[in-house]
């Protein structure tokens, strides 16, 4: 059956007995036929055992197929009954079938969710190739959680609860991502220090996501979330904005980054007076301007058109037609105004829509024009009396060519990014400098080196020495071939061990740690 998710948007509800568990499913179609599939798997106390529903996800532009995490009355994170994963297999054979009738690959599809969504997600997503993954506030420790959290829920998992079956839903979803399979995933990780889970259920694991090509750490740092499920409240934003990139075939890499400082509490008398000062009431003090030619459905030459009308208390009119601006005439002290267009109308009718602007620059409602442009006029024949010649005048002497100033100069650091971590003992730099003959590289006022720039922009810069491990701050200046120099950039890295590059943190505050490419 049919229910309507708003005015423009459809929901099917369905029910898919391919596989040897029962999955229950609602689906609704991309608008204008948009070629993307996002799968979106159930939190925790969700309505109806529905992930992300009341209007979330009516803006993306993608296929929508949300899964219900109900199996004999209970959840199950989309996994077993019993220590039987047969549930787990025919919801990805659900993905399967519906991503196969839309002719879709999995590079088309996105996996989506949070909490016990956000471990199906990231499940699904790495285990059966997946492109896209989207999981917030996951748990690894899957039977710890449960066990501890939704008594239900394992009881229905596991039967009978034990610290065998325990650790052995702990360790699924470990294992799995330590095996490192679907290396080319983008996977967006969202998570919070607020949240009482992260030390227990996420930070411990996050080093095993650091091989994929493009994993992305976002830390929500804000004072507003009180919880584990206001983690993903407060992302809405950020997520939604992820899914729009997604299914445009867009993958932003982000790389790990701390966010979320707002600050509820603080002054805002200094903003509030100059509002006060100089906001206006945006009601306009003139009325709606008036026409008095062409009058209506006047038909005429379309080289003779002209406006003339009157707005009191205005200093000036707009005229638009189709969502164009025309012209904006000057409004005389008496009121009165008129325009003329440099060039003819074309031939038809026209609709001139017009407002009046006063001295406050508040609009005033609008009026239209409605004429009909007829063929031109003829303009009177020319005097064929040949007017005399000028007088010759004096040559004109040259005077001294200008200097022309030299090119531009600009300078973009591609990498390293800024703060990023980079395995030593040699790091590697490069980046572009359109207009420059060369880039020169600074650390603490000395020299480092330099290097020159391709004819395309591009330059790369390695040192011939190695670097100690730490931190180190660069300047970089790309130098053009009239000796004018671009802006400074600075680079701050950190040189690590090869071997350093296996660990994963959490940024520090207003941190970012750019993805590796």
């Amino acid at each position: 059956m049919s229910q309507p998710a708003d005015k423009t948007r459809r929901i099917i509800t369905g029910k898919d007995s391919s596989g040897p568990v029962p999955v229950e499913y609602r689906f609704s179609h991309a608008p204008n036929g948009n070629r993307h599939l996002v799968v979106v798997f159930a939190n925790l106390n969700a309505p109806d055992e529905y992930g992300m529903g009341g209007g979330i996800l009516d803006d993306v532009q993608a296929n929508v197929l949300w899964i219900r995490d109900l199996f004999d009355g209970a959840n199950s994170y989309y996994l077993c009954k019993g220590m039987d994963f047969s549930v787990e297999r025919s919801v990805a054979g659900l993905i399967a079938r519906v991503m196969t009738s839309l002719a879709l690959t999995p590079d088309d599809c996105t996996m989506f969710g949070s909490s016990k969504g956000g471990t199906a997600a990231l499940w699904f997503g790495l285990k059966y190739g997946y492109r896209n993954i989207v999981s917030s506030v996951p748990q690894f420790r899957i039977g710890t959680f449960a066990a501890a959290s939704m008594p239900d829920a394992a009881r229905a998992m596991m039967g009978e609860v034990t610290q065998e079956k325990v650790h052995v839903l702990d360790s699924v979803l470990p294992d799995l991502v330590r095996g490192g399979p679907n290396p080319a995933a983008h996977v967006y990780l969202i998570s919070s220090p607020q949240d009482r889970q992260f030390g227990i259920q996420v930070e411990p694991f996050l080093a095993l996501l650091r091989g994929y090509q493009n994993f992305n750490f976002v830390f929500n740092d804000s004072p507003l979330i009180s919880g584990h499920d206001k983690v993903t409240t407060r992302n809405i934003p950020a997520m939604v904005g992820l899914l729009h990139l997604l299914v445009a075939g867009l993958a932003p890499r982000i790389g790990a980054v701390r966010y979320g400082y707002e600050q509820p509490g603080r002054d805002t008398a200094a903003i509030d007076a100059f509002l006060a000062q100089t906001a206006r009431a945006g009601v306009a003090e003139c009325a709606a301007p008036v026409v008095l030619t062409p009058g209506v459905n006047e038909r005429i030459p379309g080289n003779q058109v002209r406006f003339t009308g009157t707005a009191p208390g205005a200093v000036r009119v707009s005229l638009w037609e189709n969502g164009k601006f025309l012209a904006t005439p000057d409004v005389a002290p008496d009121g009165s105004w008129e325009w003329k267009r440099d060039t003819p109308w074309s031939r038809g009718r026209h609709v001139v829509r017009l407002f009046a602007v006063d001295a406050n620059d508040c609009d005033s409602p609008r009026s239209e024009a409605v004429f009909v442009a007829t063929d031109h006029a003829q303009a009177p024949a020319p005097n064929p009396a040949r007017p005399p010649a000028p007088a010759p005048g004096p040559i004109p002497v040259p005077g001294p060519m200008p200097v022309q100033p030299a090119p531009p100069v600009q300078l973009s650091v591609s990498f390293p990014a800024p703060h990023q971590q980079v395995a030593g003992p040699v790091p590697r730099f490069a980046g572009f400098a359109p207009g420059a003959v060369r880039v020169d590289f600074h650390e603490r006022g000395g020299l480092l080196g330099s290097c020159g720039v391709a004819a395309d922009g591009g330059w790369v810069w390695e040192s011939p020495w190695a670097w100690p491990q730490g931190e180190h701050y660069v300047e970089a200046v790309a130098v053009g071939a009239a000796g004018n120099a671009s802006a400074w950039s600075a680079v701050p890295f950190t040189v690590v061990p090869v071997s350093g590059m296996n660990t994963y943190t959490v940024p520090a505050h207003g941190g970012h740690r750019g993805a590796g490419y």
